[in-house]
């Protein structure tokens, strides 16, 4: 049985929709279309991408603990209520 990862793989989806560009002092700007607001800097691309990585982490976070929509992605749907099973179960 394979383990799944899914919050790794939530995001691992996600990034792989950034749009980077280069700017013209030569640095790097990212932002992932389907997260409104998530956006990454870095003097690199590699910089960029880490940069990017941690402000969706962050977006996530954020709108779990506060309830916002969040996208479904790769059939990922993190909007859905918790079902919680006996503790015995585990």
């Amino acid at each position: 049985m394979a383990t799944r990862f899914i919050l790794t793989e939530y995001v691992d989806h996600l990034l792989a929709q950034g749009v980077y560009d280069k700017l013209d002092d030569g640095t790097f700007a990212g932002r992932i279309p389907s997260c409104k607001g998530v956006v990454g800097f870095g003097g690199t691309l590699r910089e960029c991408e880490d940069e990017l990585r941690s402000t969706l982490e962050d977006w996530i976070l954020m709108g779990l603990k506060l309830g916002h929509p969040l996208p479904v992605v790769a059939d990922i749907d993190l909007n859905k209520e918790p079902t919680y099973g006996p503790v015995d179960a585990v």
